[in-house]
């Protein structure tokens, strides 16, 4: 794998890597930062809210607005904003002038995700764009999973702004070997900006979109309840769940890496099915299993965390397949990445919803809307795709 991958991808993998530590590190600083700027910890946790908001609502709206014929500059200045923005929100002293500058990461990190899932599949040898786009969602998983820990401790140590020095340095790091290396990106063609309304009238893009949200709802918004369901006593009484947390993150990075494999041999739509129902067995046994040992309901949310971060590969690979030819494959991308933070958001309101009932429905719940997001899929199996799906080497038509 490592030998046949284009090393432009590695660099597009570790802007990726400083994304995913800037998504989630924020909400481990946020009682530092309230008592540096002197707020309360509920708006200082607003910082969490606007990078979320531009990432998901703003960085479709940047992407439709996009050139096809400067993708490369479009990704390059989506990095260059994304690092100048956590530069920005180490140096300010005022908290509104965090909120803008958090808000222009989030805008910056959502159009350069978009573009670098693109990019990667449009340098990627042919038949390998599966495994060029699963080492992009590597990136970021390991950001989230081991960045994540890692700038925290440095925040612990020499101050929260050392965290968002440490993604601007790697984030810098990236942007240097993207606009050294030769590899030209092929520019789409020109399309009229109303003229990119048509992708939400492509059933299958729709239908891929909609697995994404549902399967967001499922498994990001599970994500947010494993401390209650794991604290309750029936089902371990933990303390601690770190661990736990560790090992549904170490899935996903994982889960990441070993899909592209999968992904050249495997139909894109029919490994999808396969994941969701992995997905929807690992939630719905996991109360049992946290009842039986919590080292059981470890090997479950492991598995849980593989696939959930597992998924995005083929999604993403038939989103580019769906739209390449119509020149609005990163706009797909973008909106699939908005998807899931939309699910995420719902996930966690709905989760809020059920704790007034016993925790286990909170699993039963996120296995059911996986189940539904597999019936989605099967049933999307029989809408007629726009092009042929590439699915690499070992499937080639």
């Amino acid at each position: 794998m490592f030998r046949t991958t284009p090393p432009s991808v590695y660099w597009l993998a570790l802007g990726a890597f400083a994304l995913g530590m800037a998504s989630f590190v924020t909400a481990g600083l946020i009682p530092m930062i309230g008592q540096a700027f002197n707020v309360e910890v509920a708006v200082a946790a607003q910082l969490v809210t606007v990078f979320s908001l531009a990432y998901g609502i703003g960085s479709p709206v940047v992407v439709a607005l996009l050139p096809a014929h400067r993708q490369r500059f479009a990704m390059l200045a989506a990095l260059a904003v994304f690092l100048l923005a956590n530069v920005a929100s180490a140096l300010v002293d005022d908290f509104v002038a965090l909120l803008v500058s958090r808000a222009f990461a989030g805008l910056g990190a959502g159009v350069y995700l978009a573009t670098a899932i693109a990019a990667s599949s449009a340098v990627a040898l042919p038949g390998q764009r599966g495994r060029a786009i699963a080492m992009i969602m590597t990136g970021m998983a390991a950001g989230t999973v081991l960045g994540v820990p890692c700038s925290l401790l440095l925040a612990e140590r020499a101050g929260w702004q050392a965290a968002l020095w440490l993604i601007a340095l790697l984030a810098g790091g990236a942007w240097l070997g993207l606009a050294c290396s030769p590899v030209r990106l092929a520019a789409g063609p020109q399309i009229a900006i109303s003229s990119r309304r048509l992708l939400l009238s492509d059933r299958k893009v729709m239908s891929i979109l909609l697995v994404s949200l549902l399967a967001a709802v499922s498994s990001l918004g599970m994500y947010t309840f494993i401390a209650p369901l794991l604290g309750d006593p029936e089902f371990g009484g933990i303390d601690n769940i770190a661990p736990w947390l560790w090992a549904w993150g170490l899935g996903g990075v994982a889960g990441s890496f070993l899909i592209a494999p999968l992904a050249e041999r495997i139909e894109g739509p029919l490994l999808t099915l396969i994941i969701l129902l992995i997905l929807a067995t690992a939630l719905l046994l996991l109360p049992l299993a946290a009842a039986l040992s919590p080292w059981l309901a470890m090997l479950a949310i492991a598995l849980w965390g593989c696939v959930g971060w597992a998924l995005q590969v083929p999604q993403n690979n038939r989103l580019i397949a769906e739209r390449q030819a119509q020149g609005d494959s990163n706009l797909a991308v973008a909106l699939n990445e908005s998807a899931l933070y939309l699910g995420s958001a719902l996930g966690a309101g709905a989760g809020g919803l059920l704790l007034a009932l016993p925790v286990w429905t909170l699993a039963l719940s996120a296995g059911a809307v996986a189940l539904l997001a597999a019936l989605v899929q099967f049933s999307s199996l029989r809408i007629p795709s726009s092009e042929a799906l590439e699915t690499g080497i070992g499937n080639s038509k």
